[in-house]
């Protein structure tokens, strides 16, 4: 059986609250799960203690046992100091989408007619 240490959204519409449970992964998101291990709530402030608790000891028990936490699980887990820092890399996301490319085209383009316009009526009055 595929163990998970994921979040299950429970709250109403536009106020989430989520559990931290270990899961078989062929289950829903919101569906039945084992045992629930913490809560993480995202509308409190960054710096509270009370936006994510979990019990370490039976996150770790499940991971011996062989779940594998999700991203975001593993970053909470980062940050209490229970999991080492993983290196990540995602080269592509700095860079824009195809839209914001063209749109600095154009803008760039713009600005050098711009310059281009400006400079025309300077190098008259100089000739002149």
């Amino acid at each position: 059986m595929a163990m998970k240490i994921r979040l299950a959204r429970g709250g109403s519409k536009k106020r989430p609250h989520y559990a931290i449970v270990a899961t078989d992964s062929r289950m829903p998101r919101d569906g039945r799960f084992i045992e629930k291990l913490g809560t993480y709530n995202p509308l409190l402030a960054k710096d509270d203690e009370r936006r994510v608790v979990m019990d370490i000891e039976r996150v770790q028990h499940w991971i011996a046992q062989g779940a594998k936490p999700t991203d975001r699980i593993q970053r909470f887990l980062e940050a209490a100091g229970a999991a080492e820092k993983a290196e990540r890399n995602n080269p592509k996301k700095a860079k824009p989408g195809k839209k914001a490319e063209e749109r600095a085209e154009e803008r760039a383009a713009k600005a050098a007619a711009a310059a281009e316009a400006a400079n025309a009526p300077a190098e008259e009055q100089s000739a002149e």
